[in-house]
């Protein structure tokens, strides 16, 4: 791990400050993905902004009915927040399938959803990563892809992001609240577009610009009381990114899909969002049948990669039996 200046701002707009948009700096708060990069040497700043004092560790309702979560907020304490555990299953279902119960105490909302879209040849500072290097070659391609995006993927980058809180918050429509320098102040994204997909920038994983710090995720009202579900199929039953994940919610009426809103986790650069399965499931009788159907015609643009194949299959299979369950249908 190379030197690095340290700084402890006695404040947000400090640490925005300290910060200054330079590539050469990287804010600090649970640490749980900066600290790992810097020590296999992937990621070098020469300046760490420490906010894990500043950020707002509290989680509100807001004016609206919704739920405010602060970026401080570490993820334990929100699986099992009765403003949001309790209320709202797939926020904290997802949380709770993530790393280790150690990582979980430590690691915060914020960062949760900032870590690095990865993969292991990211990590490899031997192997060419456009992520890593832009301009170097994505070392994937000619590897081992089993891990690998199906969807959305580029030449670029076949990466997929690791986050399970982002899926959920995807399915949701969250957004997330991000300060800026004292001239750009704060503007809100959603989640479903704050998170890139590659293309020719896989270097670039979010919508930050620089020097902007993510300070909060913004619950709708309708994040609550609705029937929701999170499932990941892992290698491990624990400590393990997804092989394939999938957030769904809900709502029917007459025995008709009223609400539908289905995320998919490990196919992609980010979060991703079925909305071709939304708009086929809408209003429609949610037998076996239908439900296979449309999330069939989603998957139906995957582009596997060699090893990765039955990630298609896998992805079909869970949201079916995930959609299915929240309807009251046994799996077909």
């Amino acid at each position: 791990m190379k030197a690095f200046a340290y700084v402890r701002p006695a404040d947000l707009a400090g640490a925005v400050e300290a910060h200054g948009g330079r590539p050469g700096s990287a804010y600090l708060a649970g640490g749980t993905n900066l600290v790992d990069l810097m020590k296999l040497g992937v990621a070098d700043p020469d300046t760490v902004v420490d906010v894990s004092r500043l950020l707002d560790g509290d989680v509100a309702r807001t004016a609206d009915g919704g739920v405010r979560i602060g970026a401080g907020v570490r993820n334990s304490d929100l699986a099992l927040h009765p403003l949001v555990g309790g209320r709202c299953p797939v926020v904290a279902q997802a949380l709770l399938s993530g790393a280790s119960a150690q990582i979980r105490n430590v690691a915060t909302t914020g960062g949760n959803l900032l870590q690095r879209t990865r993969c292991p040849y990211f990590q490899d500072t031997a192997k060419p990563c456009n992520k890593r290097r832009p301009g170097s070659g994505c070392g994937a391609l000619d590897g081992t892809t089993r891990d690998h995006a199906v969807l959305g993927h580029s030449p670029s980058c076949v990466a997929t992001h690791p986050s399970d809180l982002a899926v959920a918050l995807a399915a949701l429509d969250a957004e997330v609240e991000l300060l800026g320098p004292a001239d750009r102040g704060t503007r809100t994204v959603p989640v479903g577009d704050f998170i890139r997909l590659p293309g020719d920038r896989p270097d670039r994983d979010n919508l930050l610009e620089p020097g902007e710090l993510l300070t909060a995720v913004l619950l709708p009202p309708g994040a609550f009381g609705v029937p929701s579900r999170y499932r990941k199929v892992r290698d491990r039953s624990s400590y393990a990114f997804a092989l394939v994940s999938v957030a769904a919610v809900l709502e029917l009426s007459d025995g008709r899909v009223r609400r539908v809103a289905l995320a998919f986790g490990g196919l992609a650069h980010r979060p991703w969002r079925a909305l071709t399965a939304e708009e086929l499931l809408l209003g429609a009788e949610p037998v076996p049948a239908v439900v296979r159907t449309a999330v069939d015609a989603e998957l139906g643009r995957a582009r596997p990669l060699r090893d990765n194949a039955f990630k298609v299959e896998l992805a079909l299979n869970l949201a079916c039996e995930v959609l299915q369950g929240l309807a009251g249908a046994p799996p077909a």
